[in-house]
C-alpha cells in the first residue's frame, strides 16, 4: 500500500514538474523535438523507476531515426507510454484521441510537443485528421500508436482498429511492429496495484507499406498484428486470436470483460 501511494505521489509530482518544463524548453529552443526529449530522458525514466519496471529491449537495430516511420504496438498498461519513450530511441510523436487535447498538463504537453490528435467522431473530421497526420509523417515525423484502441484486460493482443493502417497507407512509410510484454503485470489496467518486475519490448523489422494496395487496410492490419502476436509468444506472452484480427466499427478491444458486458 505504501509503495502504491508513493508511486502515485511521484507520478503526480514528476508530471507537474516536467510537463511545464517542456513549455520553457519549447520557448527557449523553438524546437518541438526538444520537448519530446524531456519526456524520454526525464519524465519516463522516473515513472519506470518508481513503478519498479526492469525494461529489457531487443530489436533496436530495426529503428532508423533518419526515416519517418509508424511504430505500432500492443497495449497492456498505462506504463507502456513511458516505456516506449525509452525503448524506441526516436523523437516520435504519439497519435492520440482529440479529447486528450483538453486534459490539463498532459493535453497541453501533447499539443506543445506536436503530437498528433485524431478526431474519430465524424467521418469527415476523421478523414481530415488522417490527411493532416499523413502530411506530417511524409514531412519527416515518426509516430507511435496503439491500434487496439485500449489496454488489454488479460494481456492478450486485442483486435486492431483499421484507422491507423489507413494512416500508414496514406503516408506510405514503413510500419514497425512492437510488442510489449509484462507491463500489465507491473501496473494492471485500471489499477495502482504495482508489482515490480521485468517488462520486455521487442521491436520487429519494418513492414513495407508500398507492398499493399492503397486501400488494403485489412491486409496491412493483419500482417502487423500477426507479427505482434508471434513476438508476444516469443516473449512468453499469451499471443492473441489470429481469427479476431479486426475490431468492429465503434468497438475497442475484445477482452473477456467487454464480451461479458455485451
Amino acid at each position: 500500500m505504501l509503495r502504491n501511494l508513493l508511486c502515485m505521489l511521484v507520478t503526480a509530482v514528476a508530471t507537474a514538474v516536467f510537463f511545464p518544463l517542456t513549455v520553457v524548453v519549447a520557448l527557449v529552443t523553438l524546437n518541438p523535438g526538444a520537448t519530446v526529449w524531456v519526456a524520454r530522458r526525464l519524465w519516463s525514466p522516473v515513472l519506470i523507476w518508481i513503478g519498479g519496471a526492469r525494461v529489457v529491449v531487443t530489436g533496436q537495430e530495426n529503428v532508423d531515426p533518419k526515416r519517418p516511420t509508424i511504430y505500432v504496438s500492443n497495449h497492456q498498461s498505462t506504463l507502456d507510454i513511458p516505456i516506449h519513450f525509452v525503448a524506441v530511441p526516436v523523437n516520435f510523436r504519439y497519435v492520440a484521441k482529440h479529447q486528450l487535447k483538453y486534459v490539463p498538463l498532459i493535453g497541453w504537453y501533447l499539443w506543445m510537443a506536436g503530437h498528433i490528435f485524431v478526431n474519430r467522431g465524424k467521418r469527415e473530421n476523421a478523414i481530415a485528421s488522417l490527411d493532416e497526420a499523413a502530411r506530417k509523417i511524409r514531412a519527416g515525423t515518426s509516430v507511435f500508436l496503439y491500434p487496439e484502441g485500449t489496454r488489454s484486460d488479460d494481456g492478450r493482443v486485442l483486435p486492431f482498429k483499421k484507422g491507423p493502417f489507413a494512416l500508414a497507407l496514406k503516408a506510405r512509410v514503413p510500419v514497425v511492429p512492437i510488442t510489449v510484454e509484462g507491463s500489465g503485470t507491473v501496473m494492471p489496467k485500471n489499477s495502482w496495484n504495482i508489482k515490480p518486475g521485468p517488462v520486455y519490448v521487442k521491436i520487429g523489422k519494418p513492414i513495407d507499406t508500398t507492398a499493399f494496395a492503397e486501400n488494403d487496410r485489412v491486409g496491412l492490419a493483419r500482417a502487423v498484428r500477426d507479427v505482434i502476436i508471434a513476438q508476444s509468444l516469443e516473449l512468453g506472452g499469451k499471443g492473441g486470436d489470429p481469427e479476431k484480427a479486426l475490431a468492429a466499427a465503434g468497438v475497442e478491444g475484445d477482452s473477456p470483460s467487454r464480451r461479458n458486458a455485451s
